[in-house]
């Protein structure tokens, strides 16, 4: 082939995708027309307020509770789900089973499920004359209406983080790593944590960070099962709407800033930890 034929294919290859302005100008213009323009109409809201009332309006007792059983729910959330999403991802990557391809499609059902209908379903089943909650009840346990629920449906929403994050790093162990530990003797304990955990750390970690952040937003499968007692049940999400419900704009946008910079906070964090956990694994 000749070197002008060969260079004409490759600058039809490059031609396939827009170029760098087109395709830039388009990212921008999403980005701005989609998270940009909404936070400014955030910061508008805020800026009108002095310092004075936007101290009042974030840390007014209430809202307060609602930041406490928000951080608290999401961080047992998180924790609970990482356990399970893991188990669930190794099942899924290592074995084969009757069934094996409806479970692994049903991980993503959060994704594609309006998560109203996700916390009523939640309430209706674990409600103490649900299916299911009627033998809680019978053990004293309240899982609908309380602490629990909240729990129970942030663990739903944010699940499938967990297990898409971590399930392409499981395929992709190559098993003689694990057959090298195993013949110089070390136990079964000892051939996860020392081999095959520290491959997953960084998808766990981008999972969980992922799951958290999830669970500090979560409104529509919150508010169906937790109950929302005042200073109690109440989750971040709730007051915000609470506020816009009273019409007191200024307070929703001021409560819904220290949410925002929250995830906005732990996302730049995620990034610093895959930044060093990538470095050390190079």
């Amino acid at each position: 082939m000749s070197t002008s034929a060969f260079n004409w294919r490759f600058i039809e290859q490059k031609a396939v995708l827009p170029g760098f302005g087109l395709s830039l100008g388009v990212s921008v213009l999403y980005i701005s027309l989609v998270i940009l323009l909404p936070l400014s109409a955030l910061l508008m809201y805020v800026s009108d307020m002095s310092l004075a009332e936007y101290w009042a309006a974030i840390s007014h007792p209430r809202v307060i509770a609602s930041y406490k059983t928000t951080v608290g729910a999401a961080l047992i959330s998180t924790l609970f789900i990482s356990l399970i999403g893991l188990l669930l991802a190794w099942v899924l990557s290592r074995y084969e089973f009757v069934g094996r391809r409806i479970v692994d499609g049903l991980i993503d059902l959060p994704f594609a499920l309006p998560t109203a209908v996700a916390g009523l379903t939640l309430a209706t089943l674990f409600a103490p004359n649900g299916w299911l909650g009627h033998y809680f009840d019978a053990l004293g346990i309240k899982i609908a209406f309380a602490w629990p629920g909240i729990v129970l449906a942030m663990s739903f929403t944010s699940l499938p983080f967990i297990v898409r994050s971590v399930q392409p790093l499981i395929e992709n162990i190559d098993n003689s790593l694990d057959e090298a530990a195993e013949t110089l003797g070390a136990q079964p304990w000892q051939r996860f944590y020392y081999v095959i955990l520290p491959l997953l750390l960084p998808g766990l970690v981008t999972g969980a960070s992922q799951a958290f952040i999830r669970c500090l937003g979560e409104f529509g499968a919150v508010i169906f099962i937790a109950g929302n007692t005042p200073y109690q049940t109440e989750v971040s999400s709730l007051m915000i709407f609470v506020r816009l419900a009273e019409y007191d704009y200024a307070s929703a946008a001021a409560i819904a800033s220290v949410v925002l910079a929250t995830s906005l906070l732990l996302l730049f964090g995620l990034q610093i930890v895959q930044n060093r956990l990538f470095d050390k694994k190079h």
